[in-house]
């Protein structure tokens, strides 16, 4: 019976927590966007992996009003391509990825993958911009 009582305690509190989570990163967003862009500015500082997991969830899902993708995400991936800024500074190519970048369908994926250090290979895999960059990377 104890373990019975545990089992829906643990559901019980695991929905709870999910729920609550979603809910809180929804209201970090709309209630407080200078938090909500700085948390998705900042690639180094450890979270709570279920936090963590909705705010990347929440961006793929559109939710970034407080957050420029291609003002954090851009660099870190032209970094992963051994591309430094002068080289993708001309005009239009710059535009193009920022662009790309910004209306990314999957800038949550890429977010939390460049948290964990994906490495090119795996970044290839899901970055629209990848292409370009690769180009770039070939053209040094």
């Amino acid at each position: 019976m104890t373990q019975a009582k545990r089992t829906w305690w643990s559901r019980l509190c695991e929905g709870s927590y999910r729920a609550s989570t979603r809910r809180l990163v929804r209201e970090i967003e709309t209630e407080a966007p200078q938090v909500y862009s700085e948390i998705l500015q900042d690639l180094e500082t450890p979270l709570e992996s279920a936090f963590e997991r909705e705010l990347a969830q929440h961006l793929d899902h559109g939710g970034y009003r407080a957050f420029v993708p291609a003002e954090t995400l851009l660099p870190a991936m032209r970094q992963r391509f051994g591309l430094d800024e002068v080289r993708v500074a001309e005009p239009g190519l710059a535009s193009r990825l920022r662009g790309t970048c910004n209306a990314c369908p999957v800038a949550g994926h890429c977010w939390r993958a460049l948290r964990h250090g994906a490495e090119v290979d795996e970044c290839r895999g899901f970055c629209p911009n990848a292409e370009a960059l690769e180009r770039e990377q070939l053209a040094c």
